[in-house]
């Protein structure tokens, strides 16, 4: 990762600098506080290829081996463009799950479309990590 991107507006649009926001979470300096944080962060990671990452915080039970491949070849197609949070349900520093609904804008093969999903998320080991989603549209 280049250090010039520690000044630069964070990708999950949160407001905050990369280097303030998600970086922190993609090299292990801090854990997301909440199941928004997480999922702003994962988001990042697919837009600068923190695959490694991507891999970390999904749930150790829905792993599979191929994941990484997955998350590759998903950053090395798309590139994402925007990020919408809908709305949340339970996902708190107090809670053990969440659900975050959001719209992510991307362009692959020259076409615009948005992914919109409602995810959910689990504590394991006192840490959030994605479980899975519904797509709730995909639309050009």
């Amino acid at each position: 990762m280049k250090p010039e991107l520690d000044d630069q507006p964070c990708p999950c649009q949160s407001g905050s600098s990369y280097g303030a926001c998600c970086r922190p979470y993609h090299r292990g300096k801090a854990k997301a506080p909440t199941a928004e944080a997480l999922m702003r962060s994962r988001y990042t990671a697919y837009v600068l290829g923190e695959i490694d990452y991507l891999v970390k915080t999904t749930h150790p039970a829905v792993r599979r081996t191929d994941l990484w491949i997955q998350y590759k070849q998903t950053h090395d197609t798309i590139r994402w463009i925007g990020l919408e949070v809908v709305k949340t349900a339970q996902g708190s520093v107090r809670d053990k799950t969440g659900k975050v609904e959001f719209k992510a804008s991307y362009v692959q093969e020259g076409r615009h479309a948005v992914h919109h999903e409602l995810s959910r998320f689990r504590r394991h080991g006192g840490d959030w990590h994605y479980v899975d989603g519904v797509i709730e549209d995909v639309s050009a």
